[in-house]
């Protein structure tokens, strides 16, 4: 149930993303800025990541991104989105972390 939450707020932060490059430099910054998000987050940070890094650095990709699309809502005009995504992305990063089987590798 979780991933699927996960899988969602994901998408929120690229959503978020492109919104903020639309509104702040036009289609080329809306396509390129979620479009590099979702290549990091493929390589290091995704369930089948390319890369595989340790917890801490998987965290810290998962939390530039995700942090990235939270506050991108607040220049767009949407400030208490920006928060309500900000801590619907703590919680759920932490649920799954709270949830994650201790043997298994950097998961989401």
């Amino acid at each position: 149930m979780n991933e699927s939450a996960a899988f969602l707020v994901e998408l929120a932060a690229f959503a978020a993303l492109c919104w903020w490059g639309l509104h702040e430099g036009g289609v080329l910054l809306a396509v390129v800025t979620p479009l590099a998000a979702v290549v990091v987050w493929g390589l290091f940070a995704a369930p089948r990541a390319r890369f595989t890094l340790p917890l801490a650095a998987v965290l810290v990709v998962k939390a530039v991104i995700l942090g990235a699309g939270a506050v991108a809502l607040w220049p767009v005009g949407h400030p208490v989105w920006a928060i309500v995504l900000g801590v619907v992305v703590l919680v759920n990063t932490g649920l799954a972390q709270a949830g994650r089987n201790p043997t298994a590798g950097p998961a989401a």
